[in-house]
């Protein structure tokens, strides 16, 4: 099992290659940035948006706008902060003009979001909006009919909680949603008490059989690699706490 600093390093790295990532040729020459994620790389709770939008796009971190700001909120009111958290968004780069994700963007982009789930292993989950309900849950089922009801899914290899809510960038023009998602953000401490869903059996590779002789041969040519160093400027960037 991987260690805090390992899983941290690994999904510094995972950023490093989001950044630089060509899989859709119409949002990697309109963006500005790649707007991988921010928060706590240990968070016990997630929280998994649509896209990135303008000042997202700008600043290269989630949730920056007013949308974010309101989550902001909503968090404080549950005794949370940014920093307790981890957000991240279904595409990394910004749809032009703002549109709504196309379906080859999100299989191109989910790659990189189950790898953060597999290494930040949130408890929880929160989709927000109907782009990332329906794709961590692998259903069209809308997030009007789903908002509020936890259910223990696997995620990648995790099973995690998830728990649907509105977009908070909805809550924002209709005080009936915002009503909403304030008693369904009231009910997140309950589930973060719950115990952990279990986790399910991976399969252990059998190690592998050297050679007769060459086993001597590969010790006597290798040398222990060197640890790999973690540039603290893209930590930063990052937005780990």
């Amino acid at each position: 099992m991987a260690t805090k600093e390992e899983r941290r390093a690994e999904l510094t790295a995972v950023f490093r290659e989001a950044r630089g990532c060509l899989r859709c040729p119409e949002l990697a020459s309109t963006r500005a940035q790649v707007v991988f994620g921010a928060g706590n790389a240990d968070a016990d709770l997630m929280f998994v948006g649509e896209a990135p939008g303008a000042r997202e796009d700008e600043q290269g971190l989630p949730f920056v706008g007013a949308a974010g700001k309101l989550l902001g909120e909503l968090l404080s009111e549950i005794r949370l902060s940014r920093e307790d958290v981890f957000i991240c968004n279904v595409l990394k780069c910004r749809p032009p003009g703002n549109r709504d994700p196309l379906p080859a963007e999100i299989e191109n982009c989910s790659d990189y979001l189950m790898r953060q789930v597999e290494l930040i292993e949130p408890r929880v989950i929160c989709t927000l909006g109907n782009f990332s309900t329906k794709l961590l849950r692998g259903e069209p089922v809308g997030i009007s009919r789903l908002h509020g009801q936890a259910e223990i899914r696997i995620i990648g290899d995790r099973a995690v909680r998830l728990y649907p809510l509105f977009h908070p960038a909805a809550a924002l023009y209709t005080r009936a949603l915002l009503d909403t998602l304030r008693a369904d953000f009231a009910r997140l401490p309950g589930l973060l008490e719950l115990a952990p869903p279990e986790q399910p059996v991976r399969a252990v590779p059998e190690p592998a059989v050297p050679e007769p002789g060459l086993a001597a041969i590969r010790d006597l040519a290798s040398e222990p690699e060197p640890e790999p160093e973690v540039d603290v400027s893209d930590e930063r960037q990052l937005g780990l706490f």
